[in-house]
């Protein structure tokens, strides 16, 4: 019998407030699930009409998803604060939670239209009492206590990463809850699987452009859909290596450190795989902006050792 979600959380009652936090997050992707299936037929696709933080076009389904992960948290005791790429500033929720919650509420949301597999991504980092909310948002990622996605796609899936491993639990929409799949996942620890979104070439750095000619020449195949969730689950569970680097158009990337690149390391790292921007981990690198931007690669961690000995050989 596959354990439910909140079963699987309190089997360590040390764990309450946490898992009470990481079922409010599941509990805004069951709602969000259901509203990108009748996306379409409400009308929920297309822009918003504004634009984020970052100058970026607003989907009306980002500020949907936005939405409801700040009222399912708002409703949650143990957290403090809730930062999300769509907002400028963090929101302080209140004074005495445990927990800050970073999200990319709905990564992807321009693939709605097509049926594309979207994504929410999220971490959950310690609060201290009286820290400011941005202070406490600037922390390292491998500070985060837990991290993971929910993928929405031909079945719903939340994975999550926390200091005990990796789990996979799928939504069961007969009883409205999320299962458990599988256990402590184990990436692969090479596989010649590449995802890159190739058309940037000429825009790479040579070391990069020399380790795609090496993958080329050695048998890789490429699998890239454009989604990042998507393309990270299919490499967590099948290996190889996702690739989002610095361009000459833009040399500090295009992914968020914060909401996209933290967890998503995390994810790796507690999978026996790797995550780096090129010349340091992912996780160590010390945030200085909520909205900073950061290169990535990430995978199977003999597939990232290889694409940084090309790197560094530039």
């Amino acid at each position: 019998m596959h354990t439910p979600l909140g079963a699987q959380l309190r089997q360590q009652p040390a764990t309450a407030p946490l898992a009470e936090t990481l079922e409010a997050i599941a509990g805004a992707g069951l709602v969000l699930a259901e509203k990108l299936r009748r996306a379409r037929l409400e009308d929920v696709i297309g822009e918003a009409g504004a634009v984020n933080v970052q100058g970026e076009a607003q989907q009306k389904l980002d500020v949907l998803a936005d939405e409801l992960l700040l009222e399912k948290l708002s409703r949650c005791s143990a957290v403090a604060a809730y930062a999300s790429e769509e907002q400028a500033r963090p929101r302080m929720l209140r004074a005495d939670g445990r927990y800050c919650v970073l999200c990319d509420p709905l990564d992807g949301s321009s693939n709605i239209d097509v049926a594309v597999p979207v994504g929410t991504i999220f971490g959950v980092l310690p609060c201290g009492k009286g820290a400011a909310p941005e202070s406490a948002l600037l922390q390292p990622g491998r500070v985060l206590l837990c991290a993971g996605y929910l993928l929405y796609g031909s079945s719903t899936a939340l994975v999550l990463a926390s200091a005990a491993g990796v789990d996979l639990f799928v939504l069961d929409p007969g009883r409205g809850e999320f299962l458990l799949a599988q256990r402590g996942l184990r990436m692969p620890a090479e596989r010649k699987i590449y995802s890159i979104n190739e058309a940037n070439i000429n825009g790479f750095d040579g070391g990069l452009q020399r380790w795609l000619h090496f993958a080329h020449e050695n048998g890789y195949g490429a699998r890239y859909i454009g989604s990042m969730v998507a393309d990270v689950h299919r490499t967590l569970l099948r290996g190889g290596v996702f690739l989002y680097p610095a361009t000459a158009a833009n040399p500090q990337g295009k992914l968020r450190l914060l909401y996209e690149c933290n967890p998503m390391a995390s994810v790796m790292e507690r999978a026996g795989g790797a995550a780096t921007d090129g010349a340091a981990a992912i996780l160590d690198i010390a945030p200085e902006a909520l909205h900073q931007r950061c290169p990535v690669i990430l995978g199977s961690s003999a597939e990232v050792a290889r694409v940084c000995a090309h790197l560094c050989a530039s």
